[in-house]
Protein backbone atom coordinates (compact mmCIF):
# COMPACT_ATOMS: atom_id res chain seq x y z
CA UNK A 1 0.00 0.00 0.00
CA UNK A 2 1.41 3.39 -0.98
CA UNK A 3 0.34 6.51 0.84
CA UNK A 4 1.12 9.83 -0.80
CA UNK A 5 2.79 12.49 1.32
CA UNK A 6 2.38 15.03 -1.48
CA UNK A 7 -0.33 17.59 -0.54
CA UNK A 8 -0.76 18.39 -4.26
CA UNK A 9 -1.50 14.75 -5.15
CA UNK A 10 -4.88 14.08 -6.74
CA UNK A 11 -7.65 12.67 -4.58
CA UNK A 12 -7.81 8.89 -4.29
CA UNK A 13 -10.51 7.04 -6.25
CA UNK A 14 -14.00 7.04 -4.74
CA UNK A 15 -14.83 4.26 -2.31
CA UNK A 16 -18.09 3.07 -0.83
CA UNK A 17 -19.14 3.90 2.72
CA UNK A 18 -18.78 0.20 3.56
CA UNK A 19 -15.13 0.36 2.45
CA UNK A 20 -14.59 3.31 4.78
CA UNK A 21 -16.21 1.42 7.65
CA UNK A 22 -13.82 -1.48 7.05
CA UNK A 23 -10.93 0.74 8.22
CA UNK A 24 -11.03 0.71 12.03
CA UNK A 25 -9.55 4.03 13.20
CA UNK A 26 -9.45 4.43 16.98
CA UNK A 27 -8.11 6.94 19.47
CA UNK A 28 -5.53 5.90 22.03
CA UNK A 29 -3.14 7.38 24.56
CA UNK A 30 0.61 6.92 24.24
CA UNK A 31 1.76 5.13 27.41
CA UNK A 32 5.43 4.47 26.53
CA UNK A 33 8.01 5.65 24.00
CA UNK A 34 11.29 3.94 23.11
CA UNK A 35 14.05 4.92 20.70
CA UNK A 36 14.29 2.94 17.46
CA UNK A 37 17.92 3.47 16.41
CA UNK A 38 17.96 0.47 14.05
CA UNK A 39 15.12 1.86 11.88
CA UNK A 40 16.16 2.88 8.34
CA UNK A 41 14.41 6.26 8.74
CA UNK A 42 14.42 8.00 12.14
CA UNK A 43 11.50 6.61 14.14
CA UNK A 44 10.20 5.91 17.63
CA UNK A 45 8.53 2.82 19.10
CA UNK A 46 5.19 3.76 20.66
CA UNK A 47 2.98 1.77 23.03
CA UNK A 48 -0.57 3.07 22.71
CA UNK A 49 -3.53 2.25 24.99
CA UNK A 50 -6.62 1.82 22.79
CA UNK A 51 -8.94 1.02 25.69
CA UNK A 52 -10.24 -2.24 27.17
CA UNK A 53 -11.60 -3.79 23.94
CA UNK A 54 -8.32 -3.46 22.00
CA UNK A 55 -5.68 -2.97 24.68
CA UNK A 56 -2.14 -1.68 24.34
CA UNK A 57 -0.69 -1.94 20.85
CA UNK A 58 2.75 -1.05 19.52
CA UNK A 59 3.59 1.16 16.56
CA UNK A 60 6.69 2.41 14.79
CA UNK A 61 6.24 6.08 13.94
CA UNK A 62 8.52 8.38 11.93
CA UNK A 63 7.78 11.40 14.13
CA UNK A 64 11.25 12.41 15.33
CA UNK A 65 11.28 15.77 13.52
CA UNK A 66 8.46 17.35 15.57
CA UNK A 67 8.23 15.30 18.76
CA UNK A 68 10.52 14.72 21.71
CA UNK A 69 9.94 11.27 23.24
CA UNK A 70 9.57 12.79 26.72
CA UNK A 71 6.58 14.90 25.62
CA UNK A 72 4.65 12.10 23.92
CA UNK A 73 3.55 10.01 26.93
CA UNK A 74 -0.05 10.94 27.76
CA UNK A 75 -0.75 12.36 24.31
CA UNK A 76 -3.77 11.02 22.41
CA UNK A 77 -3.31 9.87 18.81
CA UNK A 78 -5.35 8.15 16.13
CA UNK A 79 -4.41 4.79 14.68
CA UNK A 80 -5.65 2.12 12.29
CA UNK A 81 -6.06 -0.94 14.52
CA UNK A 82 -7.19 -3.57 12.00
CA UNK A 83 -4.23 -3.78 9.61
CA UNK A 84 -2.15 -6.95 9.93
CA UNK A 85 1.00 -6.52 12.05
CA UNK A 86 4.02 -5.36 10.04
CA UNK A 87 7.60 -6.38 10.71
CA UNK A 88 9.93 -3.36 10.75
CA UNK A 89 13.43 -4.67 11.38
CA UNK A 90 13.23 -6.61 14.64
CA UNK A 91 10.11 -4.70 15.73
CA UNK A 92 6.51 -5.80 15.10
CA UNK A 93 4.30 -2.77 14.46
CA UNK A 94 0.68 -3.64 15.31
CA UNK A 95 -1.10 -0.39 14.38
CA UNK A 96 -0.61 2.48 11.95
CA UNK A 97 -0.32 5.78 13.84
CA UNK A 98 -1.92 8.50 11.72
CA UNK A 99 -0.51 11.89 10.79
CA UNK A 100 -0.30 14.48 8.06
CA UNK A 101 2.81 15.79 6.27
CA UNK A 102 4.08 19.29 7.00
CA UNK A 103 5.62 21.45 4.26
CA UNK A 104 8.82 19.35 4.31
CA UNK A 105 6.98 16.00 4.42
CA UNK A 106 7.62 15.38 8.14
CA UNK A 107 4.79 13.75 10.09
CA UNK A 108 2.46 15.83 12.26
CA UNK A 109 0.32 13.56 14.44
CA UNK A 110 -3.46 13.43 13.98
CA UNK A 111 -5.37 13.68 17.26
CA UNK A 112 -8.68 14.89 18.69
CA UNK A 113 -8.72 18.51 19.86
CA UNK A 114 -10.38 17.47 23.14
CA UNK A 115 -9.68 14.51 25.39
CA UNK A 116 -11.90 11.53 24.53
CA UNK A 117 -12.14 7.97 25.91
CA UNK A 118 -9.46 5.58 24.63
CA UNK A 119 -10.83 3.15 22.04
CA UNK A 120 -13.36 5.55 20.53
CA UNK A 121 -13.86 4.83 16.83
CA UNK A 122 -13.64 7.51 14.16
CA UNK A 123 -16.90 8.06 12.27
Amino acid sequence: MHLSHDPAAAAAPQISFDQFLAVDIRVGTIVAVEPFPEARKPALKLSIDFGPAIGIKRSSAQITQHYDPATLVGRQVAGVVNFPPRQIGKFMSEVLTLGFPDEQGNVVLFAPDQRVPNGGRLF
